[in-house]
């Protein structure tokens, strides 16, 4: 597990640049076209969608938009708004190496079945640990002061929230997850995390302890029971003679 721990950015994106505001009227412009594809890249061209490092709250217009294509992105965050893009299926910031968590509200998307996602960037991902920023000493902060509990959805101002990150599997990743809470009655609602991870939400620190286990071990724990064997395929599944695939893999790895 990494102890190094980044600082959660704030105030990074200038909204009065023309990458910015070019970024905007691609939003409004596939609201109104009703495309089911959101690929802000193709309109942008490369040297402005390096500018990139946030979405647009306007994005929960997009209603209709099945797929979003942010692959090479230096986004640094996503808004909570995307749990209002209801046919969201497929959820693709491949590359986005700066993206280390998402918004709880991505829970509300209940058509997302699939998602690409570069795991290795994300806060407590099992290949490597990494660490999670302390929430207490640097909130994430946005652009109102106004803003809704992840789980009510009631509105209530920044100083009465309480932030908390969870783990949570999203699509086909399993992905930390910032949750804004109004009340603890909100915060007990929230789903238990999958095994070999944080099983509770927690404000993060130097002091959190994380599960321990290797990305061989997790692979293994979690892989499909795939089995080879020279045996005939009458034989018994149980013959010793049998080994599955990932541990036979490793163990050519290991020498």
């Amino acid at each position: 597990m990494t102890n190094t721990i980044s600082k959660i950015p704030n105030n990074f994106q200038n909204r009065d640049s023309v990458a910015w505001q070019k970024l905007c009227e691609y939003v409004e412009l596939i609201a109104k076209n009703g495309s089911d594809e959101f690929v802000p890249k193709e309109y942008l061209g490369d040297e402005l969608f390096s500018q990139i490092y946030t979405l647009p709250k306007s994005i929960s217009k997009l209603k209709r938009v099945k797929k979003i294509g942010l692959y090479g992105s230096n986004l640094k965050r996503i808004p909570p708004e995307i749990g209002e893009m209801e046919s969201l299926e497929y959820f693709d910031p491949y590359g986005s190496y700066d993206l280390n968590w998402l918004p709880y509200e991505i829970t509300n998307c209940k058509n997302l079945k699939d998602s690409r996602i570069s795991t290795r960037a994300l806060y407590g991902n099992y290949k490597n640990r990494k660490g999670f920023p302390r929430l207490n000493h640097n909130p994430v902060k946005y652009t109102s002061d106004i803003i809704n509990c992840s789980i009510c959805k009631r509105e209530m101002s920044f100083i009465d929230n309480s932030q908390y990150w969870i783990t949570l599997g999203v699509a086909t990743d399993i992905v930390p997850l910032l949750v804004n809470v109004c009340s603890d009655s909100c915060k007990k609602s929230l789903p238990k995390p999958p095994e070999d991870y944080v099983q509770h939400p927690h404000r993060g620190g130097s002091d959190l302890k994380q599960p321990d286990m290797d990305e061989w071990d997790y692979i293994e724990k979690n892989y499909k029971k795939v089995t080879i064997s020279d045996e005939p395929k009458e034989e018994k599944k149980n013959s010793p003679g049998k080994l599955p695939i990932i541990k036979l893999i490793r163990k050519i790895w290991e020498k």
